[in-house]
C-alpha cells in the first residue's frame, strides 16, 4: 500500500463531500490517505443498506484492489448464475449467463448487494473522516478564496472545496450549476423497483418477461423469502406528475402491466402495497463541466450512465479515485480539476454510451428488436457482451504513487 504526500503549499486542504452513497465514501478513503481533512454530510440518519446486487468490473475492480477491499468483496459476492427471459405467455425463450449480457468477465466481476459495498467503503474511513448524518447543504457560498456552507440544520461552516457526491438528483449539482432540467437526459423508460415474497424458488438467478417496450424482472441474488421486482416500460414523456404523487406512480406501473399472464399480476399487487416501492425515470446526467469555482461534481452527481447500463457504481469508484489523485499531485484546485476532467470524462462517456446498446438487450423497443434479441438468445456470442467489456476496461488506471 501506498500514502501520497500532498503538497505543503496546497489550497485546498479542508474538503466537503455531500453524499455517503458510494463516490462518496470512495472519494472521502483516498482523500484522507493522501491527508487533507475531510467531511462527509449524509441526508440520511446512517449508511443505507439493502439494496439491489451492483456490479464491479474491470477498472473499478482494479480500484477497488488498490483499497484493499477484494477480500471482502469475494465473501460478499452473490453469485448470480443463470438469466431467464420468457415470452408474454411466460414460456422460456433462452437462459445464458449473466457474462452473456454483461461481457464480464466470469470469475474476476463481483457482484455485491448495495449495501454490502456502501459497508466496505465506509468501514476504512469511519473513525478517520468526519461524517454528519442526517443533514444536507442549505447554501454555498463560494467567496473565491473559500466555500462557506450553511447546512439544513443551521450549522456554518468554512471549506476550501466542496465536492457533490449526492447522486442522479444532486442538490449540490442544482445549488451550484442551476436546476437538473439542463443536464437530465431522458432515455425514454420509466421502471419501479419494490421487493416481494419470493414465492418462485428462485435463487442465484434473475428472469425477464418481455413485451415490446416492457419488461418484468424477478431477481434473486441468494436463496431468500424475499426477491427484487422491477416494473420497467416505455414512454415517451417522463412522468413528472407521479414523482409527487406515489398512488399515482403506483397506477401508473399497474396500468402499464395489465396482463393476467406469468407472475405479472403478482407482481403489480406487490408493487401496490410495497413499502419500499423506489419510482424514477430512467436517465443520465450530461453536463459540459464538472466543477465551477471551488466545487466538483463525481460519480451520479457528474455523469448518471443509468441502471441500464449496469456502470454507475463502477464509473463512481473509478471517477473518485482520480479526482482525489489529481487534487493530492496539484497544489492549484482548477487544474486538479481539469486534470480529473480529462482523464475520467471519456470513461465516463464510453460507459454512458453502453444504455442505449444495455436497452436494446433488456429492454428491446420494437417486434423486430425483441425477435432479434430472443434469437440472439439461441447464440450468445451474438449478444452486446463484447461492446460492454471493453467500456468496462477503457481506462488504464493513473499511478499517483509519486504525486507532488
Amino acid at each position: 500500500m501506498y500514502i501520497i504526500a500532498v503538497m505543503a503549499h496546497s489550497t485546498h486542504r479542508t474538503i466537503l463531500i455531500s453524499g455517503a452513497s458510494i463516490a462518496g465514501p470512495s472519494l472521502a478513503y483516498w482523500l484522507d490517505r493522501y491527508g487533507f481533512e475531510v467531511t462527509v454530510v449524509e441526508k440520511a440518519p446512517t449508511i443505507r443498506t439493502g439494496g439491489y446486487p451492483i456490479d464491479i468490473r474491470g477498472t473499478a475492480r482494479e480500484v477497488a484492489d488498490r483499497m484493499g477491499l477484494l477480500p471482502q468483496l469475494r465473501k460478499a459476492h452473490v453469485d448470480t448464475r443463470k438469466l431467464s427471459y420468457v415470452d408474454a405467455d411466460g414460456h422460456l425463450i433462452g437462459a445464458v449467463r449473466p457474462e452473456a449480457i454483461t461481457g464480464g468477465a466470469e470469475g474476476l466481476d463481483l457482484e455485491v448487494r448495495r449495501g454490502d459495498l456502501a459497508d466496505a467503503l465506509y468501514a476504512p474511513v469511519r473513525d478517520r473522516v468526519e461524517f454528519v448524518f442526517n443533514d444536507s447543504i442549505a447554501t454555498l457560498d463560494d467567496r473565491g478564496d473559500r466555500v462557506e456552507v450553511t447546512f439544513d440544520s443551521g450549522a456554518h461552516r468554512t471549506f476550501d472545496l466542496v465536492i457533490g457526491a449526492d447522486g442522479l438528483h444532486s442538490n449540490t449539482r442544482r445549488l451550484v450549476f442551476g436546476p437538473e432540467e439542463r443536464f437530465h437526459r431522458y432515455l425514454g423508460h420509466t421502471f419501479a423497483g419494490f421487493t416481494l415474497p419470493n414465492e418462485f424458488g428462485l435463487a442465484h438467478e434473475g428472469v425477464a418477461w418481455n413485451t415490446p417496450g416492457r419488461v418484468a424482472v424477478l431477481y434473486a441474488h441468494e436463496p431468500d423469502d424475499r426477491v427484487h421486482g422491477f416494473l420497467v416500460f416505455r414512454q415517451d414523456e417522463p412522468p413528472f406528475d407521479a414523482f409527487r404523487n406515489p398512488g399515482a406512480q403506483r397506477e401508473l406501473v399497474a396500468t402499464m402491466f395489465p396482463e393476467p399472464t406469468w407472475h405479472i399480476p403478482r407482481m403489480v399487487a406487490a408493487m401496490r402495497a410495497a413499502d419500499d416501492l423506489y419510482f424514477d425515470i430512467v436517465s443520465q446526467i450530461h453536463m459540459p463541466t464538472w466543477a465551477h469555482g471551488r466545487v466538483g461534481l463525481v460519480g451520479d452527481a457528474a455523469h448518471a450512465t443509468s441502471f441500464v447500463s449496469g456502470q454507475g457504481s463502477s464509473v463512481a469508484l473509478v471517477g473518485a479515485y482520480i479526482l482525489a489523485g489529481e487534487l493530492a499531485t496539484h497544489a492549484d484546485h482548477a487544474a486538479a480539476f481539469a486534470a480529473y476532467e480529462r482523464t475520467a470524462r471519456p470513461f465516463a462517456e464510453q460507459n454512458q454510451a453502453l444504455a442505449t446498446s444495455g436497452a436494446a438487450v433488456t429492454i428491446p423497443g420494437t417486434r423486430e428488436a425483441l425477435d432479434a434479441r430472443n434469437a440472439a438468445l439461441l447464440n450468445p456470442a451474438e449478444l452486446m457482451g463484447a461492446e460492454f467489456s471493453a467500456a468496462y476496461t477503457g481506462l488504464v488506471l493513473p499511478d499517483y504513487n509519486h504525486a507532488g
